[in-house]
Order: C-alpha cells, then sequence, then structure tokens
C-alpha cells in the first residue's frame, strides 16, 4: 500500500513484551468502522453509534472465523478533539506480544496500513493540533532521563517555546509591515516609522534570541545528558567509583587489575541533569587481545567525553603510567578524584600539571564523599553556563535556526548603516522570519518533517 496522510494507520503503542496491558492505537477516517467489525460487545454496543471518549468492554474477534482473539476495552474518541484530530480508537488488551500482533494482524487486514515511525505525531502536527516544537518535544518527553528533562519537555509540549518564538516573529513582522508600507507609499506618512524606531525593535529582537541561544548549552545537557568518563589505571577504583555513584552494584570490583574489559554505560541523576557515566578499561600496557580491545575503547571514549573523572590511587605515589594517562587527558575538562583517602600515603603527592582542576578526595569503596563529588560535578559543568531560570533550547535545530535569524537581523542593520535602498533590508528581514518559522513549522519541508519524525517510535 502506498503511504499516504489519508490512510487509516494502526499501530502498538506500547512497549513489546509481557505486561499487564497492551494498546493498539488506529487513527484516521475509517478507525470507527473498522474496530467496530471486529468487536463484539455482551450488550450488543454497535462501536458506530456510540458518543465520544467513551471505552467499552468486549471481545476482539476473526470475523471470519468469530473466534475470540482476546477480551478488551475499546476507547473511542472522535474527531477533532484526539491526539491527531482524527477519529482515534484505541485497543487496551492483555499485554503479551502474541496477543498484541494477532489483533493488529487482523486490524491490518482491514485496508488498514501499519504507522510510519512518530505517523500520529506528525499528524497532530499536520492537522493544526500542536506545532513542529511541539511535535518534537513529544520525544524528549519519551527519552527524559530526569525530572527536569521532563519538566523542560514539557514545557515545551504545553507551548511555551511556541509562544516565545511566535512572539518574536510577530514583533518582527510589525517590522517588516512598516518598512514594507513604506517602500509602496513612499509619500505617505507611516505612523511610528523613524530609521532608530526601527534599529531599537531589531536590536530588542536581537537580545531576545541571543538569550534563547546561551541557553541551549544548559538545555542540551538536561536534554542529552553529559557524557562523563571515568579514568584511570587499574586498580585505582574507577568501578567502586561508577557502584557509588549509582548506589547499586553495577561493575564487578576485584583487586585483580583489568578486571573492567569493556566499556560499562549508566545514567545518574545529579540535580536533575543526566550524567551519562562511562566506565572504561584500566590505561595500561595491554596483557592479551580483549584487554586491547578494552583499551582501545577506553582511548575512544576519552575522546568523546564533554568531562574526565580522573581517578588517582593515594595510597601510592604518582608513577610513569598515572602522568601518561595525565599528558592524554589534560586537554579537557577534568575532575581530579583521589581515592583511597582513608589509606591515603604520605608520598602521594598531586602532580602540578593537575593544580588547576578542580579535585576531590573521597573512598570509593567505602561511599565517602560522593555527594560531595556530586556537588562538584554539576559546579564544574555549570559554572559559566546560562543559569538564570527561563526557557531553555535543547535541539540543534532550533539553536541553528536561531542564529541564521541573528544572521539576517545583523544583516539588515549593517543594510541600514550602509545606506542601502529599503527593498534590501526588507529581504533580510524576511530572511529571519523565514528562519524563526522553521522552528514551529510555519516554515518547512517534506525532508525536515522526515527527518524529525523518523527519531520517533512506531505507535506514537
Amino acid at each position: 500500500m502506498i503511504a499516504s496522510e489519508s490512510d487509516t494507520i494502526a499501530a502498538i503503542s506500547t512497549p513489546l513484551g509481557e505486561g499487564g496491558i497492551g494498546i493498539i492505537r488506529i487513527s484516521g477516517n475509517e478507525a470507527i468502522s473498522v474496530v467496530s467489525k471486529i468487536f463484539r460487545s455482551p450488550r450488543g454496543i454497535n462501536l458506530n453509534n456510540v458518543k465520544t471518549h467513551t471505552i467499552h468492554y468486549g471481545f476482539i474477534v476473526d470475523p471470519f472465523t468469530e473466534e475470540k482473539v482476546d477480551e478488551v476495552l475499546v476507547t473511542v474518541m472522535r474527531a477533532p478533539n484526539t491526539y491527531t484530530r482524527e477519529d482515534v480508537v484505541e485497543i487496551n488488551c492483555h499485554g503479551g506480544y502474541i496477543t498484541l500482533k494477532r489483533i493488529l494482524d487482523i486490524v491490518l487486514e482491514h485496508d488498514v496500513r501499519l504507522a510510519e515511525p512518530g505517523e500520529f505525531t506528525k499528524r497532530a502536527f499536520l492537522n493544526g493540533r500542536i506545532d513542529l516544537s511541539q511535535a518534537e518535544s513529544v520525544i524528549d518527553i519519551i527519552r527524559a532521563k530526569t525530572d527536569q528533562a521532563q519538566k523542560i519537555a514539557l514545557e515545551h509540549l504545553s507551548g511555551r517555546l511556541s509562544d516565545k518564538i511566535n512572539q518574536l516573529r510577530q514583533s518582527l513582522m510589525r517590522i517588516c509591515a512598516h518598512i514594507e508600507a513604506y517602500i509602496d507609499f513612499p509619500e505617505e506618512d507611516i505612523d511610528g516609522l523613524t530609521e532608530e524606531a526601527i534599529k531599537e525593535s531589531i536590536n530588542h529582537i536581537i537580545d531576545e534570541i541571543k538569550s534563547l541561544v546561551e541557553g541551549y548549552e544548559k538545555g542540551k545537557i538536561y536534554r542529552e545528558g553529559l557524557t562523563t568518563a571515568i579514568v584511570g589505571k587499574p586498580n585505582v577504583g574507577k568501578s567502586s567509583l561508577l557502584n557509588a555513584l549509582l548506589m547499586q552494584e553495577r561493575a564487578i570490583v576485584t583487586e585483580i587489575p583489568g578486571t573492567t574489559r569493556d566499556i560499562i554505560e549508566e545514567y545518574v541523576n545529579i540535580n536533575g541533569m543526566p550524567l551519562k557515566i562511562v566506565d572504561t578499561a584500566g590505561i595500561r600496557q595491554a596483557h592479551d587481545i580483549v584487554e586491547a580491545e578494552g583499551i582501545k575503547r577506553t582511548m575512544k571514549a576519552v575522546e568523546q567525553a564533554e568531562l574526565i573523572l580522573l581517578i588517582l590511587d593515594s595510597s601510592r605515589p604518582i608513577d610513569c603510567l598515572d602522568e601518561e594517562i595525565i599528558s592524554k587527558i589534560i586537554n579537557k575538562r577534568v575532575i581530579v578524584v583521589i581515592n583511597k583517602k582513608d589509606i591515603k600515603s604520605k608520598e602521594f603527592k598531586l602532580p602540578d600539571s593537575l593544580k588547576d582542576k578542580p579535585a576531590l578526595e573521597i573512598s570509593a569503596l567505602m561511599s565517602e564523599g560522593i555527594n560531595e563529588l556530586k556537588k562538584l560535578i554539576f559546579k564544574t559543568t555549570m559554572t559559566g553556563r546560562y543559569t538564570q531560570e527561563g526557557l531553555l533550547i535543547t535541539k540543534l535545530r532550533h539553536k541553528v535556526a536561531l542564529e541564521d535569524t541573528l544572521n539576517a537581523l545583523n544583516n539588515a542593520l549593517e543594510s541600514f548603516k550602509r545606506k542601502e535602498p529599503l527593498e534590501i533590508t526588507a529581504m533580510f528581514l524576511r530572511e529571519g522570519l523565514s528562519f524563526l518559522g522553521q522552528i514551529v513549522g510555519v516554515v518547512t519541508t517534506e525532508e525536515i518533517l522526515d527527518l524529525i519524525f523518523s527519531e520517533f517510535c512506531i505507535g506514537k
């Protein structure tokens, strides 16, 4: 079947696997009539005749054999007050994969096609229920790693970002209207039209956009997490630190050097900031092929990490292997974690090369100093970032569109400065409008939509 926006679509909307409930969602003009053909109510209810937003008990049957497939609750929601602004039916059945798959197969036999990834949300956007930035926030809510990340995504879904972008667009449109009115009717007096007033209005918009752009780095961390590598030589306590941060036995800890052979990744919530912790293999001369591969992956993780937790063993002096590791990470953002403070040697001395790096003494095995380390991580990663309580953008696509808008507005100001014809100034202002429109979907392309919704799971 060739995909069309007028098709009735269906998909399993709950995670596959065993569960108390599984949901199959159907959306489109034929959603109610299709489900009515396979639904049997003990009370003889016909779904075609029921009121909107009502739930009905019964059974899904194979319409060709009348064999009962499962006991279900069916929710009927009529357009336009639905997620997609189309007729929507949700079949709540038992959560086993076989049951879900069989019901979905029966639905798909009735001129219904399987939904593409994110197609329900895409239809919500195309049908005007939400704009593009709100649609994007749906996947952020699903993937949120912390309460703060979920809160930011929910603010975007509620339209806070959209309201701000539309406010900026309205301000810019008023400026465009003034300029283009003057271009069309130069002999007329246009109320409020002076070059200085226009420049002031443009600069005000620029300041507001800059504030949004400055918030991106913080927003990105809340959305994606901060990739953090635990690095050090073997047996300094890297896995013990991971376990202490997670407050669970995630990594194997032994006194045998080289126990960790592969990369272990977990998320830690620090003041609402998702910290993606990577426990790496100890860096040393490899003793076998497996350990060599682990060290190779460690070096790759170090390159990609946004923060390094360098673990030093304070029970012994710094040696040449420590120095070699330090040389590999010295130009990164580093927090020095001085481990085993409970058995610290008098001969241990922090190298001069690390004196300007934030450092903290802990005992990972005894979980001492872990809360202080979390505070230091947050302070180190958020210092110098946009920290005011306000609207945060979290997506690179939005940041790029805002930066393009800034360039267009600065070009407009330069056009004034060079005394160029107002038509050129108006052209730059219209460019800025276009870039702002890309964020909320006023201006977009099919390629952008396909890219955005391809990140979604099927069924959302």
